[in-house]
């Protein structure tokens, strides 16, 4: 079992920045990326940007490049999103989540996460 935690979301105007954390724990050693995700009110969940946890490539929802950006303290088991830039359309609880077993793709696809956080909540006001 993996354990994720998120934190750090909160609420900005249009055009500021968060910076969310999500905290491993557990068997972490069975995952090999982790990504964030997010879902609006009434909208389909999706994929924003995952990181592959050994060798550090990301993949970027098209929405969100340039404007967030993902890393990793291995140390910490603990990945962060850097958000910039914000937009009223960012507003969503954001998870992080990451497959129960080595994964081969983006990382993006939600309906192949096994592990999920409970979320935090991101509002972006115009």
């Amino acid at each position: 079992q993996v354990q994720l935690v998120e934190s750090g979301g909160g609420s900005v105007q249009t055009g500021g920045s968060l910076r969310l954390s999500c905290a491993a724990s557990g068997y972490t050693y069975s995952t090999n990326c982790m990504g964030w995700f997010r879902q609006a009110p009434g909208k389909e969940r999706e994929g924003v940007v995952a990181i592959y946890t050994g060798g550090g490539s990301t993949y970027y929802a098209d929405s969100v490049k340039g404007r967030f950006t993902i890393s990793q303290d291995n140390s910490k088991n603990t990945v962060y999103l850097q958000t910039n830039s914000l937009k009223p359309e960012d507003t969503a609880m954001y998870y992080c989540a990451a497959p129960g077993t080595p994964y081969v793709g983006s990382c993006l696809r939600w309906d192949e996460m096994d592990y999920w956080g409970k979320g935090t909540l991101v509002t972006i006001s115009s």
